[in-house]
């Protein structure tokens, strides 16, 4: 990636510095979404969604499909599953209507399309079916979301982000259908490909997701060290979506320090909601998901 602006909006977005100011002033519509993703992972969704509203009516399918897949996790995000599904069947439905899935399956690779790793036509691909899979799963629909999953797990090679949400959604489908032990093999190999990659943010998630995998396993004290050095590395890099859960994690992994986690919980969910787009947050304070019950215990 030859151009320096593009490359600091990369690594903002992907890169070992998610807290890198990215550069102003005119972008082309794929800085624009490096910007996007950027933003959401440090919960800055309100401004994120600005970006990614004019995104989603790009007349490239394939930016489209990216952006309405971002404003989707964004949603997922704050337990919004069902309305971010919503714009992952959007970005799908893009992809389609350009030919670029057809009924029959994936149609050629469309190298008049192209892309970095990891945002080029594959990836868009792999993230909008990836993130209706994930909707499922939020929604309490594991049967559909395994299915989904064995339609993008087709597609072969999609990219090192592929990689690695593979390995988070395969394990998060385990994990609500009560099926712990199955969850942890995928989880590992998501830490494992989030390793090799040099995305701070993948790699926190992916501490995170086998974190959770290994509590619901009994394995507490590695669940216990991953999920705290991974609070530590959201809280360093500013990934604010990344510490509520991982404080939420460690306070039942480390109850004599749960008031504390809770605390840190509370204040990183608070700055969460401060920074969303008023759809984001009234799905937030209505979803079962997240814990906006802290704010009362808050002062305690």
């Amino acid at each position: 990636m030859s151009d320096p602006d593009r490359a600091a909006r990369w690594t903002a977005a992907f890169g070992e510095n998610p807290k890198a100011v990215t550069p102003g002033g005119p972008a082309e519509p794929l800085d624009l979404w490096f910007a996007a993703v950027a933003l959401g992972g440090r919960g800055q969704y309100a401004r994120a969604a600005d970006l990614l509203r004019r995104l989603i009516s790009s007349p490239d399918p394939v930016i489209a499909a990216l952006a309405a897949a971002t404003r989707a996790s964004h949603l997922r995000q704050v337990g919004g599953h069902a309305l971010a599904r919503s714009f992952d069947a959007a970005g799908l439905n893009r992809l389609a209507r350009a030919g670029l899935i057809g009924p029959g399956g994936i149609d050629g690779d469309h190298p008049d399309l192209p892309g970095p790793s990891g945002a080029d036509v594959r990836a868009a691909r792999s993230d909008v079916l990836l993130g209706l899979a994930a909707d499922a799963i939020g929604l309490g629909r594991t049967a559909e979301a395994r299915r989904l999953f064995g339609i993008e797990s087709t597609l072969g090679d999609a990219g090192w982000r592929a990689e690695i949400r593979r390995g988070w959604v395969a394990a998060e489908t385990e994990l609500g259908a009560g099926s712990a032990r199955a969850a942890v093999v995928p989880a590992e190999a998501a830490r494992a490909a989030a390793a090799r990659s040099g995305s701070v943010r993948h790699q926190v998630k992916s501490a995170l997701v086998l974190g959770a995998s290994l509590a619901a396993v009994g394995d507490r004290e590695r669940a216990r060290v991953l999920i705290f050095d991974a609070l530590a590395d959201a809280t360093r890099h500013g990934l604010v979506p990344l510490v509520w859960p991982c404080a939420m994690v460690l306070a039942d992994l480390d109850p004599d320090e749960a008031r504390a986690h809770r605390r840190t919980a509370a204040h990183a969910l608070h700055c969460v909601l401060r920074n969303c787009d008023p759809t984001a947050r009234s799905l937030a304070m209505a979803s079962p998901w997240v814990p906006t019950w802290l704010f009362s215990s808050w002062s305690d």
